[in-house]
This record gives structure tokens, C-alpha cells and sequence, in this order.
């Protein structure tokens, strides 16, 4: 039998009348201390541990670590200390290593020079420094600029791809990525990311799937064989496109139902300083200059009397940062860290990164960086260092920079469709491969607080939806803990 309570009138509002009393010799300052430090953050742990603990991650290690800025005090951790694999986190190292070392203005020079007399050519040399915006639109423009000068003839087109000493490939990658955008060669002459674009195109039912290329010189470096077949209306898709290790070979399988919309693929450039080359030189051969050798160079070449005709600028170091970390492109943050590696004259990128951040004394024991994007898994951290370097970073003079290159919730990034019910404003990373995910950021509370924090995921088995939403659950309980939990906690201790 449930028993009904009845509080007898006199003694109850001698209660009231002297809770009241107490509380008005509390200092609010001292009340709200009290109110978040021995109240919400109980109830805090105790709810993410809810979520972290529930049966669907019980496979799944969680790292997570969760401070005030301004304070360091700690109000959630689980194993801060131990290894991760972070996937893009890593950029974080990257980009702050970038900011701290060149300065948000810099800018990746690419000199082009010339030999001979006009309107002949002797030579024309592209020194490639490893700038990843160079596009078409690029080459195009400075195909108009010869025209202006009056050339009509090359004798020589050099390509020099020589900045850069170590492999355009991270030997720690996973050999069945290298074949897409997002794992492509990191050299130093780039065309448009290294990257092209593949259509597949349902047919009659029963036939071959049709090829569509963005690019005719990037599709002339890769073998297809095209296993793809056109099945009936709403079959599940089931198209595959997988690589041959060692050669320029690409295979596609499955079936593609014939009312499917057109099924776009990313891929990698096979050659991108050849590509780089032929591009170029059928640009100036529409625009009527003619070109009568083109090469290659993997060596420094420096022809004494060659003069620079004109100079290709990247956009500023803070516009590249942004589509480092909001977009997380790895050809990016790949040349960026080999940049700094010629700076600093490091065998590696990676190096140039630890160097930078001993400066900023962040722990070289709680991290290993084998790559400067976090494609590979042989990159550790733990969240710790993560919540460390943010802190640091936003201590210096860089700290506005460095925070709006981070994606932000519900407006951009890959953060842009996530987090939108969350009442502050969340700047961070996010990271994902295969049994990772990971985020690790800003979190700006409406009382401007701001918590600095990361959540790294590993070895789950269950659907990365679900990962994302407990993480979207943690961030919801951080962005508004002192409010709702404080206050159901007086709710609940009130007679």
C-alpha cells in the first residue's frame, strides 16, 4: 500500500521559513559553487555514464575527458589518459602546429620561370611547393597572362616535383584507401585536389553500368575493368569499386538498378604530377601556344638564367585551415605538415609537428602521429593531450584563428547538420574511420562558460549512428547541465 504524505501546516512553513533564512546568508556566488560542484557534478558522471555503459557499447572503449577553460577543473573523465586511435583529431596537432609556426596570412608560393626571347620560349618551369589549391581555373588564368606577353611557343614545358623528398604516399595508410579523393597522392605539384569524379550510369536492364568521366586526362591513367550491370527497378544497390595493389587498375562490381540516379565516385588522380603536366599543356595548346616537349622532374633544377614570369599565390593560411579542420581534407593537412617540414628542415612533416608543439609544451609522451591528417591507425592520442593542446592554443595570440578553422554545430563543416537542438555553441573536429569516431572541441555555454573537451570512440560494433548520438547525448547533458540538472536536484529535495 502506497502511504500519502500529509505535512501538518505550522511545522512546514517553520521549514520554509527557515531554509529561506539559511539561503539568505549564502553569497550567490557561493550557492551557485555549491550547486554545480557537489550537486550537478555528481549527477553529471552519473548520467554519462548511463549512456557510455549502455548494452549496445559494450564492446566499445570510450576516452573522454571534459574541462572548464577558464578554470581546468575537471567535471568528467574516463581514461584521459589512455591510447586512441583519433582519426582526424590529428588535425588539430596539424593545424595548430601550422598557425603557431607561419602565421594566419602565409601563403604557398608556386614560381613558374622562363628562358629564351619572346614570343619563343626556351623553357618554361613550374616549381611546385605543394600548394592543394591550384586548380584548373588556376592554369587557365596563366594561360591568359602568356597569351598577354605574346608567347606562341614552348620549346620545353618542365614540371618540377621535387619539394617534397618522402613518399606522396603515407606507408602506414591502408592500401585499399589510396584509390579515393580522400587518400590520394600528396606531392608537390596539385591539380584540383588530385582528384576527379566517376559517374556510373544505369543502362537497359542486363547491361554493362556507363562511365562518365569529369576528367578525360585523369580517366586515361586508369585501367577499368567495368563488371557493373544494370539490374531492374529498385534492386539494393550494391556497386563496388576496389583497386589492384601496385597498378593503375580499377574494378567495379555489383548491379545498379535502372531507375537509380546517376552513382558519383571520387577517385584519385594515378599520376598527379603527369596529370598536372598534360592538363597544362593542352590548355596552352587551345589557347594556340604551342608546346613541343613536356617532362617531368623528381629533382631540383635550377637553369641560371631563368627569370619568374609570373607567380601562383594560395589562398591565406587561415582560409586553408578551415578546410582543414571544418571539411577535414587530408591532401590538406598533408601538405601543410610537409611544408612545415621544410621550414624546419624535419626528415618529416610529423617531426616539424613534434617540434612545434615541445615549444607549446604539449607532452610529446601522450601522443604518436604516424601521418598529419589521421587516416592512419597507427596515430595514437589520448584525450588528454587533445584537451591540453586546445587549452594551450587558446592562450595565444592565434586562440580566435585556431577556433573559427573548427567546424561549427548546426552551421558548418561536418558539423553542420549535427547538434542542433544543443543550447551553446559547439567549435570542433570530428573524426571517423572504420570502429572510430571521435570529437574533440569548444563547447561556448549560454552563462559564457566554456568547456573544452574530447570524446574519442574506438572498437564499436554497432552502427555509427547510434555512436554519434550517445556523443550528441554527452555534448546536450554538458551544454546544459547546471540548468536542468541542478534544478531537478532542488525540485526534488523540496518538502
Amino acid at each position: 500500500m502506497i502511504k500519502k504524505v500529509i505535512f501538518q501546516k505550522p511545522i512546514f512553513w517553520r521549514l520554509v521559513l527557515l531554509i529561506f533564512a539559511i539561503n539568505s546568508f549564502i553569497p550567490p556566488v557561493a550557492k551557485a559553487n555549491l550547486e554545480s560542484a557537489s550537486v550537478c557534478s555528481q549527477d553529471l558522471s552519473l548520467e554519462i555514464n548511463s549512456i557510455i555503459d549502455r548494452p549496445e557499447f559494450s564492446k566499445s572503449r570510450w576516452g573522454i575527458l571534459v574541462q572548464n577553460l577558464s578554470s581546468g577543473k575537471t567535471l568528467y573523465s574516463r581514461d584521459r589518459d589512455k591510447y586512441f586511435v583519433p582519426a582526424s583529431n590529428v588535425k588539430l596537432f596539424t593545424t595548430a602546429s601550422a598557425l603557431l609556426e607561419l602565421g594566419e596570412e602565409f601563403r604557398i608560393k608556386t614560381p613558374i620561370y622562363a628562358t629564351g626571347e619572346l614570343p619563343n620560349l626556351t623553357t618554361l618551369q613550374i616549381k611546385g611547393q605543394g600548394d592543394p589549391t591550384i586548380s584548373s581555373e588556376n592554369l587557365k588564368n596563366i594561360v591568359q597572362q602568356l597569351q598577354v606577353l605574346g608567347i606562341k611557343q614552348i620549346e620545353k614545358l618542365i614540371i618540377e616535383d621535387s619539394y617534397f623528398d618522402q613518399n606522396p604516399l603515407n606507408p602506414t595508410w591502408e592500401w585499399s584507401d589510396i584509390y579515393y579523393y580522400y587518400a590520394t597522392s600528396v606531392n608537390s605539384i596539385i591539380l584540383n585536389e588530385n582528384t576527379f569524379t566517376l559517374t556510373l550510369l544505369p543502362q537497359k536492364v542486363g547491361e554493362t553500368v556507363k562511365l562518365k568521366w569529369s576528367d578525360a586526362i585523369a580517366a586515361r591513367q586508369w585501367n577499368i575493368l567495368n563488371h557493373g550491370v544494370t539490374a531492374v527497378a529498385e534492386t539494393p544497390y550494391n556497386i563496388e569499386i576496389t583497386g589492384v595493389l601496385g597498378k593503375p587498375t580499377l574494378k567495379i562490381q555489383g548491379e545498379l538498378a535502372q531507375d537509380s540516379q546517376p552513382d558519383d565516385w571520387d577517385l584519385a588522380v594515378a599520376d598527379p604530377a603527369n596529370y598536372f603536366l598534360e592538363t597544362w599543356r593542352h590548355l596552352l595548346s587551345q589557347a594556340g601556344i604551342k608546346v613541343n616537349q613536356g617532362i617531368v622532374i623528381k629533382e631540383a633544377l635550377t637553369i641560371p638564367e631563368a627569370r619568374i614570369i609570373v607567380t601562383i599565390f594560395s589562398t591565406p593560411l587561415k582560409n586553408i585551415l578551415q578546410e582543414i579542420n571544418q571539411e577535414s581534407n587530408n591532401l590538406y593537412a598533408e601538405t601543410i605538415a610537409n611544408i612545415l617540414g621544410r621550414q624546419l628542415n624535419t626528415e618529416t612533416g610529423v617531426e616539424a609537428i613534434k617540434q612545434i608543439l615541445d615549444q607549446l609544451e604539449i607532452d610529446s609522451n601522450s601522443y604518436i602521429l604516424a601521418d598529419s591528417s589521421g587516416l592512419s591507425r597507427h596515430s595514437l592520442v589520448t584525450p588528454e593531450v587533445l584537451v591540453t593542446l586546445l587549452s594551450k592554443i587558446s592562450q595565444t595570440s592565434v586562440a580566435k584563428t585556431y577556433k573559427e578553422s573548427l567546424a561549427l554545430a548546426g552551421v558548418s563543416g561536418t558539423l553542420k547538420y549535427r547538434f542542433a537542438n544543443i543550447s551553446g555553441n559547439l567549435w570542433g573536429k570530428t573524426g571517423t574511420l572504420s570502429g572510430v569516431i571521435t570529437l574533440s572541441g569548444y563547447l561556448e555555454l549560454p552563462n559564457d562558460e566554456t568547456l573544452v573537451l574530447s570524446i574519442l570512440v574506438n572498437n564499436f560494433d554497432t552502427d555509427k549512428k547510434i555512436v554519434r548520438q550517445g556523443i550528441e547525448e554527452i555534448v546536450a547533458l554538458l551544454s546544459n547541465h547546471r540548468h536542468r540538472l541542478c534544478q531537478n536536484r532542488k525540485i526534488e529535495s523540496q518538502p
